[in-house]
């Protein structure tokens, strides 16, 4: 199965992801992480963006020929970065579940505000930048609310897988 969890910065794409990976016993792939493998001062550039997408989906290719399931995790807000994903559980005839994690503004601005050594470097400017730009899921896919407690969201989860 390859899952992609995706939404705006601090939303808890992270805490839902981990709740996937351990679910399924599979393997996540984190834009965040990946970026910061491929580049020591992230730019964050549109050319940098196409390289870290590209790579998220070689690194999710690879894993698949082996078998296991893959978590993708990162904002996916453009349609050029999720479609390919799309295509790639296709290739290799599994599942591929979408799901979309919310959570109300409020909580996003604080829990962004309350991060510590993570490798997201999305602050509340970059979050509002994105609020207004995260383009349309045109897929099937399920909404994760995540602005309740840490229960209420893996009961969300759990529903869907």
């Amino acid at each position: 199965m390859l899952v992609v969890v995706c939404g705006l910065p601090g939303a808890g794409k992270t805490t839902v992801a981990g709740d996937v990976v351990d679910r399924l016993d599979a393997v996540r792939i984190r834009t965040d992480v990946v970026r910061k493998d491929l580049f020591d001062d992230p730019q964050y550039s549109s050319e940098e963006t196409d390289v870290v997408y590209r790579t998220v989906r070689d690194r999710a290719d690879a894993i698949l020929d082996d078998d296991n399931h893959v978590v993708l995790d990162g904002t996916f807000r453009e349609r050029e970065f999720r479609e390919p994903t799309y295509e790639l559980a296709r290739k290799h005839d599994v599942d591929c579940v979408v799901l979309k994690v919310e959570a109300d503004d409020d909580v996003v601005r604080e829990r962004i505000q309350q991060r510590e050594d993570d490798a997201s470097d999305a602050d509340v400017s970059i979050y509002e930048h994105y609020r207004d730009r995260f383009e349309p899921i045109d897929v099937d896919h399920v909404v994760v609310d995540n602005s309740g407690t840490l229960v209420d969201t893996k009961n969300q989860v759990a529903r869907v897988l």
